[in-house]
């Protein structure tokens, strides 16, 4: 049976990591069917992937260009959704707007793959920060595919 049915990366504005992380996970092949997107928790108003950040995705043949940044409802939680947060920082903040997210599947990424480094924020700065905070996703990411494919053959 089938542990989650959905996963959600959290980041600050769904604008960069949380589309990066999301691309990186869609073009991995996972044993079982799951919904795959991003969120943020400051999303005033939708906004398209950081250009940087499609700038990376791209030069690694994989695209977000129609990425619009969506926030993190309350709706998002439940036992079926696994929710990945790009650093503690964020985890906390998410646990404190959310009460939902105190009974939730709500996990730090790196963490949740067991690796003690977070992943760096790219945000401000050169293209090459990105291409480092895509190395960094994509190394954690394939843990995770790793990991979620193995909870699923002892499911």
């Amino acid at each position: 049976m089938k542990r989650y049915d959905r996963l959600i990366f959290v980041s600050n504005s769904d604008t960069a990591m949380g589309p990066m992380a999301e691309a990186i996970l869609q073009s991995k092949f996972l044993l079982e069917e799951l919904s795959i997107t991003s969120k943020g928790m400051v999303v005033l108003f939708p906004e398209p992937i950081n250009p940087k950040a499609e700038a990376v995705l791209v030069s690694n043949g994989l695209t977000m260009k129609g990425h619009m940044s969506d926030p993190l409802v309350a709706e998002d939680f439940n036992s079926r959704t696994l929710v990945l947060s790009m650093s503690r920082a964020l985890m906390q903040k998410v646990e404190k707007e959310f009460e939902e997210a105190k009974e939730s599947r709500l996990h730090v990424l790196n963490e949740f793959v067991g690796v003690e480094k977070e992943v760096t924020n790219p945000y401000g700065g050169s293209l090459a920060d990105y291409g480092q905070c895509f190395m960094e996703l994509q190394a954690l990411i394939t843990k995770l595919v790793v990991q979620l494919n193995e909870e699923e053959l002892l499911c």
